[in-house]
């Protein structure tokens, strides 16, 4: 009695048993949260990591400033630290015009050819 019917119920009850077990053998629900972890950690090795890792090279330049160092602010304003405060840098950005600009605000040095 192997007719094609009979062929095609076997194959479909070996596909719901398949996917009873799902990947790996495990039940569908650890699937799921195997997949979870698996997006988070590619997630976190991709972008969470590199961000952190900017943050602290960031911090790092701002804490090694000094009189005469060249920066860059966030509004794009270049110009020579003149004095380091606490949570402050004042920053001479043309003779005789100096301004005060928190030190989160100091985001590089210029580029090498820049003044």
């Amino acid at each position: 009695m192997n007719t094609p019917l009979v062929i095609i119920m076997q194959a479909g009850e070996a596909a719901a048993e398949g996917a009873k077990k799902g990947l790996f053998g495990l039940n569908p629900s650890m699937n799921m949260i195997l997949m979870m972890v698996l997006i988070f950690g590619v997630m976190w090795l991709f972008m969470i990591r590199p961000q952190q890792k900017q943050q602290k090279e960031l911090a790092k330049f701002r804490e090694s400033l000094e009189r005469g160092s060249r920066v860059v602010t966030a509004g794009g304003i270049h110009g020579t630290v003149k004095e380091v405060k606490q949570s402050t840098i004042v920053i001479q950005i043309d003779s005789n015009v100096a301004i005060e600009v928190d030190k989160g605000m100091i985001m590089r040095a210029p580029a090498e050819g820049q003044k």
